[in-house]
């Protein structure tokens, strides 16, 4: 397969944003409702615990204004994954289940470039942007003296929250190399496990319910926990805990994955029958 230079790399990620652009522009109305739409949903989703916090004042040991802080991590977390992810290439377990991973075969790109490859920042920016925007409001109420290094932690704490939801996908999918239709919409199960499950501040919550979700299935720090860092709420030793727990779950999806794509090559996959419809 051919090496990828980062020119090349960003140039193709600027053809998919043109292609996103003609997109939105061939039927704007359409696309507009329909991103509109996903706005009034995104904020809909929000609202519920936002206003539990509001009526109480905040949840455990975080003010409504943090409350709402979190809310919007976690939408800013779900919305730059839906920006920057090709057709399918979160959901893999759609890939490998429907027998799509030979399509990458004939393609003259690299496996992890293939996956990466894709931008959509028009049609696809509606939850990264009431995100933004809350978490711009939520700030601004908090009123807070944040040091200059602040935007950079944020930055970073996004980028390893972004880590462990990509890599919990893709471990959990591995599933599909061994039983495709069965496992097939997997990694959707797990996604909408953990961004419902994400918005869930654990503050004040009892250990037997906080710790599993800090370890097993780690939602608590895709946009809880981080939001304790970044508030000052949380510190120490801890601060560096998500980062090495993305890099350990890492290396196990990678191993795991790497067992799974092995077998896959050896079995293959018949999912379509002569008329080419998948079974």
């Amino acid at each position: 397969m051919a090496n990828i230079t980062p020119k090349r790399f960003w140039g193709l990620m600027k053809i998919h944003a043109q292609m996103d652009l003609a997109s939105l522009m061939r039927d704007r109305a359409y696309m507009m409702s329909w991103i509109a739409a996903d706005i009034i949903s995104n904020v809909s989703s929000v609202a519920g615990i936002f206003l539990l916090a509001w009526k109480f004042d905040g949840i455990g040991s975080l003010d409504r204004w943090e409350v709402l802080f979190m809310l919007a991590y976690a939408n800013v977390v779900m919305g730059f994954l839906s920006m920057c992810g090709s057709p399918n290439a979160l959901f893999v377990s759609r890939i490998i289940g429907r027998g799509q991973w030979e399509h990458m075969y004939i393609m003259p790109l690299p496996y992890p470039t293939a996956l990466a490859m894709g931008f959509f920042p028009f049609t696809c920016s509606s939850t990264f942007v009431t995100g933004a925007v809350l978490m711009g409001v939520s700030l601004a109420q908090m009123n807070l003296a944040l040091p200059w290094w602040w935007g950079s932690a944020l930055v970073g704490s996004i980028a390893v929250s972004m880590a462990i939801v990509t890599a919990l996908s893709y471990l959990l999918s591995s599933l599909a190399f061994y039983a495709p239709v069965q496992c097939e919409e997997i990694a959707t199960t797990v996604l909408s496990s953990v961004q419902h499950t994400m918005s869930f501040p654990l503050s004040g919550m009892p250990g037997y319910v906080k710790y599993p979700l800090l370890t097993i299935f780690p939602a608590g720090l895709t946009a809880w926990y981080p939001t304790m860092l970044l508030l000052g709420k949380t510190g120490g030793a801890g601060a560096v805990y998500p980062a090495v727990f993305a890099v350990l779950l890492a290396l196990v999806t990678s191993y795991v994955f790497g067992k799974g794509l092995k077998y896959y090559a050896k079995v293959g996959i018949n999912r379509y029958s002569s008329g080419g419809h998948r079974c």
